[in-house]
């Protein structure tokens, strides 16, 4: 017998709970924020790869089939993150570490999962939606611990930084677009679960300007540290041997 849909977030809700307690037990030396990263890790790793499952394998898929009644997989992921969003929220406002726009984010992937729960339809496209949040948010918190431990700049986090350009933008911005069409066209989904998919594709965008400034900003750097680089060698090769006329 399954649970009522509130004890199961509840329950999930806890165990967040709890695996922050234990990261915050076992790094005892570091911050709070490097706990609630280390929880935001690990939900973006099972989020991503149980959202890809249903997406990819177990269906239905989400772009032929928005608005369709939810399946129980789907309830447990849905259930699973609304504990984890609900968690990171209280965390993020408690400790005041995120501007309006990340707020705002959690706050409509509150109320559309509870949509979607409530319904009883239209997890699949949430679940896709998901997938599409979660799969760069790995990436995300790698950069934030390469720079927590001095390694930042470095290849490594010249790759971190290109993978996840790369997939934000693919992803989020080209797959949600397609997303967002088939949620729009289809007669199935309720008005407030497209509102909620424009606001969060909006929400996307928004991040998606941003990154470009830094994406930019980071390509004049190296290219200015390249040509600084590219003048010393030169300078070097040529100083003292001047030709004899």
């Amino acid at each position: 017998m399954l649970f009522p849909l509130p004890l199961r977030v509840a329950c999930s809700l806890l165990a967040w709970l709890a695996l922050y307690a234990w990261f915050c037990h076992r790094y005892k030396r570091r911050n709070y924020e490097w706990s609630c990263r280390l929880v935001t890790l690990t939900h973006g790793i099972l989020a991503t790869c149980l959202s890809a499952y249903i997406g990819f394998i177990d269906g239905p898929w989400p772009m032929s089939h928005p608005g369709s009644p939810n399946t129980t997989l789907q309830v447990h992921v849905l259930c699973l993150s609304l504990g984890y969003f609900l968690f990171d929220l209280c965390w993020c406002v408690y400790f005041q570490t995120e501007g309006a726009l990340m707020l705002a984010h959690h706050l409509v992937s509150i109320l559309g999962i509870t949509a979607s729960l409530a319904l009883g339809e239209s997890a699949t496209e949430v679940n896709a939606v998901i997938f599409g949040s979660e799969i760069t948010n790995p990436l995300l918190q790698a950069r934030w611990f390469l720079k927590e431990m001095g390694c930042y700049h470095s290849l490594t986090g010249d790759v971190v930084d290109f993978f996840f350009v790369v997939l934000f933008t693919g992803v989020r911005i080209g797959v949600g677009a397609w997303l967002m069409y088939c949620e729009l066209a289809s007669p199935k989904p309720r008005w407030y679960i497209k509102l909620g998919g424009v606001i969060m594709y909006a929400v996307s965008w928004v991040f998606m300007v941003s990154i470009c400034r830094f994406a930019r900003r980071k390509s004049m750097k190296k290219y200015h540290a390249w040509r600084s680089r590219r003048s010393d060698e030169i300078y070097l090769k040529t100083n003292g041997h001047l030709k004899n006329h």
